[in-house]
């Protein structure tokens, strides 16, 4: 067995780079403790959620390299890596991770602007006359 599991997870623009070593819980993304990185309890929830559901938390280090996007963004590509480094760790965790929604990536992303709009759907106002 390997003494490091690593995976990559993305969201809208955000790429995160996570590595799962055994250890005593601890979560660094970009050199810093989960609870500085993303200060917001749900992001901090939605960042470890496969830990939590797999009762696996206390029991891997895990490591963050985080970039591009904003925090949510950042954390929900986190929560992919983590669930894709567990299912390499384990494959008996790939069908609970996978009801549970965590092994999708969310094809979600910005739509860009369209020309002759202010934006990617608006239109200008429409005058009759």
């Amino acid at each position: 067995m390997p003494t490091q599991y690593q995976a990559v997870g993305r969201r809208k623009t955000s790429t995160a780079r996570v590595y799962l070593r055994p250890g005593s819980g601890n979560i660094v993304i970009n050199k810093r403790p989960l609870s500085e990185y993303l200060p917001t309890e749900i992001r901090q929830r939605a960042a470890v959620a496969p830990l939590e559901l797999t009762e696996l938390r206390g029991q891997f280090d895990v490591l963050v390299n985080a970039k591009g996007g904003g925090l949510t963004g950042q954390a929900e590509a986190t929560q992919l890596g983590i669930a894709r480094c567990l299912v390499e760790y384990d494959e008996a965790l790939r069908k609970p991770l996978r009801d549970a929604g965590y092994l999708t990536r969310d094809p979600r992303a910005v739509e860009r602007k369209k020309p002759g709009q202010p934006k990617a759907r608006k239109k200008f106002q429409f005058s009759k006359r």
